[in-house]
This record gives structure tokens, C-alpha cells and sequence, in this order.
């Protein structure tokens, strides 16, 4: 994650030597989008982590949102809603690379094999299981989960970022977390003796 912050700076120190400052307004405003920027890195991830699954494909995934938007930095419009324009570029980075890497190499294996690793604990097993449901979600309604419940964006933002109505937003919620529990519940329930 350091090295996400790091990369992140330079790119923008960079882009602002190459640009002649006409105040200490543009340097200031720079600075402030810098701070705002690496204060969402911790959502990114989270984000990230929910649409990769590994936590090193997550970290790439930011990397790359990182320098799309920084590449792009002139196109946002200050007073927007930075953190929808940031999951914006995660989510359509993650769809394009999952749509070439479709293309190139079929996988036999299922997503939801690659959830992460086994632990001990209890508080690990119900992850899992979480997880497990997470991914047994259709892709729409998963999205919608992460990002109201998991992240905590607004409805709004959310709709946003996956470039829907907003009710169509609340529905993916509600579909989602209706079929989490279903889910949840099934594996929760003791097997029947014969």
C-alpha cells in the first residue's frame, strides 16, 4: 500500500513541475486533491479487494485506477464527487481487464474457488462463508452490496459508479442482501438425521 501512496505522489509532483503555476491557489487545490485522493486508497482496496478476491490483484487494480485518474486528473471537475469519479475508474478497469483476460486465456476455474485462505478461528469460517455468498451473488447485485454495505457509499454514489438509476441501485441492494441471507441461512441450518 506504500507503494501505491508513493507511485501516487510522484505522479502528481510530476504532472505539477510539468505545469507552469499561475498561483498558489492551483498548487494549493493540487495538494488538496493529492490529500483527498490518498485518504480513498483505503476504500479502493477494500473495493478492489471485493471485485479480485486476492489482495495482490486488488493492489494492482488501485495502482492502475491510481494512474488512469491521475492521467485523467484534468477531466475532474472540482466540486464533483471525487470518490464515485475514483469507483467509477476501479470498477470499469476491473471490467475491461476481466473481459480481456476472458478473451485470452480461458479458466477453468471458478471465481468463487478464489476466495482467499482458511483459517482457524471462527470469525474466519464466517468470513469465508460471507465471502462464499458474496460470490454466489449475481455480478449487479454483488456490486451494490459492496459498495452501500461493505464500503458505505451513499445510494447516490453508488448508482453513480455503476451508472444505473438510482432505484435500480436500491433494488440490486435489496435483491442482494435478501439472497445473502437466503443463503446464509441455508448453510446455517443442522443437516436432517435420517
Amino acid at each position: 500500500m506504500a507503494a501505491h501512496n508513493a507511485a501516487a505522489q510522484r505522479h502528481i509532483r510530476s504532472n505539477e513541475e510539468d505545469e507552469p503555476r499561475t498561483s498558489t491557489s492551483t498548487a494549493a487545490t493540487a495538494e488538496a486533491l493529492e490529500e483527498e485522493i490518498l485518504d480513498l486508497l483505503p476504500a479502493l482496496r477494500a473495493y478492489g479487494l471485493s471485485l479480485t478476491k486476492s489482495p495482490a490483484d486488488a493492489d494492482d487494480l488501485v495502482q492502475e485506477t491510481l494512474l488512469k485518474a491521475l492521467a485523467n486528473v484534468h477531466r475532474f471537475q472540482r466540486g464533483t464527487n471525487l470518490r464515485a469519479w475514483l469507483f467509477t475508474i476501479e470498477r470499469n478497469t476491473f471490467y475491461s481487464e476481466y473481459r480481456r483476460r476472458k478473451r485470452e486465456m480461458p479458466s477453468e476455474a471458478d471465481p468463487s474457488d478464489i476466495i482467499g485462505s482458511d483459517g482457524a478461528q471462527e470469525w474466519s469460517v464466517e468470513l469465508d462463508d460471507v465471502k462464499g455468498a458474496l460470490a454466489a451473488l449475481p455480478c449487479d447485485q454483488r456490486d451494490a452490496v459492496v459498495l452501500v454495505g461493505g464500503i458505505g457509499l451513499s445510494y447516490e454514489e453508488a448508482a453513480s459508479i455503476c451508472e444505473c438509476p438510482l432505484g435500480t441501485i436500491k433494488s440490486r441492494v435489496n435483491r442482494g442482501r435478501t439472497g445473502l441471507q437466503k443463503i446464509l441461512d441455508r448453510k446455517s441450518r443442522p443437516l436432517p438425521r435420517d
